[in-house]
């Protein structure tokens, strides 16, 4: 039996981290289905079979170029996900010895001491200059 299906899902994508993410995502809008009232039960129900439907059509799909594409994205997403909060973070757990700005420029977050008076700050992403109070 086990030898059947390696011969089924050989050339076949499998699983990956989205395969993984779209199933809590099922599971999730599952647990909420189950609280919500009737006619809004029903909507959440057809959104998470959605969700599993595309998931099993992920793993058996033959497209494996567009399937590796589609989780290259996501793990982007992820990460920039994570970034931002792990930004976020640090910024403040160093908001006492630290000032953060934006750059007007980039948009970059940037650090300088406190404390240090009208400074002129210099972006290290673009190379804009600009100044500010510490």
């Amino acid at each position: 039996m086990r030898q059947k299906f390696t011969r089924f899902m050989s050339g076949r994508y499998g699983g990956d981290a989205f395969t993984r993410f779209l199933s809590i995502v099922y599971l999730v809008l599952i647990v909420i289905s189950i609280f919500l009232p009737s006619g809004i039960r029903d909507l959440v129900y057809v959104a998470a079979l959605a969700v599993i439907l595309y998931t099993v059509y992920r793993m058996f799909s033959r497209k494996l170029a567009a399937r590796r594409d589609e989780n290259a994205k996501y793990l982007q997403a992820k990460q920039a996900f994570k970034d931002f909060f792990r930004l976020r973070r640090d910024m403040w757990n160093q908001r006492r010895e630290f000032k953060f700005f934006k750059c007007p420029s980039c948009g970059a977050a940037l650090r300088v001491p406190r404390g240090k008076g009208k400074i002129r700050i210099v972006c290290k992403r673009c190379g804009t200059g600009f100044e500010r109070k510490t």
